[in-house]
């Protein structure tokens, strides 16, 4: 038996990544190709005409039930999970992971699932950890990992977090990644299964929504006592090694980065919120200040001035902390 699926993650600065990646694969790479980046929900992808003028495979958007089949590159559709399920792909409106969707974890993870030791990842430029739990799922089933070298990365914080978990069998650089792949294709390889775990079978299917996996009453993982940002919903504890994830009942699944992350900007918008609502304060008792002297109202009219210095002088509070950020000093 020999590798014959290659799946590829990037996030920012992954389409210079994947443009130099592409173009150094070879036309008779014997593999199907299948690739997500992280893009926004909204608008038009033109990922594949990109790579296809730079590479011999051509590129286009995975469709659902596609055969998984050598000769070109499939790339997730904007705002679709990119799954693979037995022998075809299908592109699914599942809860995001790590904050993303597609994500790189959930076309990491099925394939392993179904595809065992015949899978080599690759993880390529982008921020934060999506990919290394994949990546890990990866090898857990006999597959290869293959991390872009960190120097070779714009934004090197994916690749880094897979080396920093042991989930890279392999570093390259994006323009030496045809010659490995056409090398670790061209190998034998083990092929004894490894069983998939519980675990990896319900996260595969919950990408997919399927009831049975979304109502399982043994779920995988412990109460964690945190919500989850997407839902509000009580998140679970999945560890695997040294990896600790969290995932909420209906599906949304983070790492311990991205967590953090989005409760950051969740921080933010609070912050936000609470300046609009002291400023709004300290305008409305001026206003109303303004008509207590007009009434010749003096105690009133004190009394909605101390509001609105109170309101004020909470509000410089509020900047102080938005501002803090941008020095590294809070959040």
């Amino acid at each position: 038996m020999r590798r014959d699926l290659v799946v590829i993650g990037a996030s920012a600065g992954g389409v210079e990544a994947l443009k130099t990646a592409i173009a150094s694969l070879p036309a008779e790479l014997p593999a199907a190709v299948l690739v997500v980046l992280h893009v926004p929900p909204y608008g038009e992808s033109v990922l594949p005409r990109i790579l296809s003028r730079f590479g011999t495979v051509p590129a286009r958007h995975a469709e659902d039930r596609d055969a998984l089949s050598r000769g070109e590159v499939l790339i997730a559709p904007p705002d679709r999970h990119l799954v693979v399920e037995d022998d075809h792909l299908e592109t699914t409106h599942g809860p995001r992971e790590n904050g993303h969707r597609p994500s790189i974890d959930v076309l990491f993870r099925s394939a392993a699932r179904w595809r065992g030791a015949r899978v080599i990842s690759v993880v390529l430029s982008g921020v934060l950890d999506d990919g290394t739990a994949g990546s890990l799922a990866v090898r857990q089933r006999g597959g290869v990992s293959v991390v872009q070298d960190p120097a070779d990365a714009m934004f090197p914080g994916m690749p880094e977090s897979a080396i920093a978990h042991g989930a890279a069998d392999h570093l390259v650089t994006a323009d030496g990644l045809g010659s490995l792949l056409l090398r670790l294709t061209s190998e034998e390889v083990d092929d004894s299964p490894r069983p998939v775990t519980d675990q990896m079978r319900i996260e595969t299917e919950i990408a997919r929504l399927q009831e049975r996996a979304m109502n399982q009453p043994d779920r995988p993982g412990s109460p964690s006592g945190f919500g989850c940002p997407d839902c509000s919903g009580a998140l679970f504890t999945v560890e695997h090694e040294e990896i600790i994830r969290f995932r909420c009942r209906v599906g949304h699944a983070w790492s311990s980065e991205s967590l953090l992350a989005q409760h950051s900007e969740q921080l933010e918008s609070a912050l936000w919120m609470a300046l609009r609502s002291l400023e709004e304060k300290a305008a409305l008792a001026g206003e109303l200040r303004l008509r207590a002297q007009e009434r010749n109202s003096r105690v009133v009219a004190d009394r909605y001035r101390e509001k609105s210095e109170d309101a004020t002088r909470a509000a410089n509070v509020i900047r102080q902390l938005l501002h803090a950020p941008q020095d590294g000093n809070v959040w």
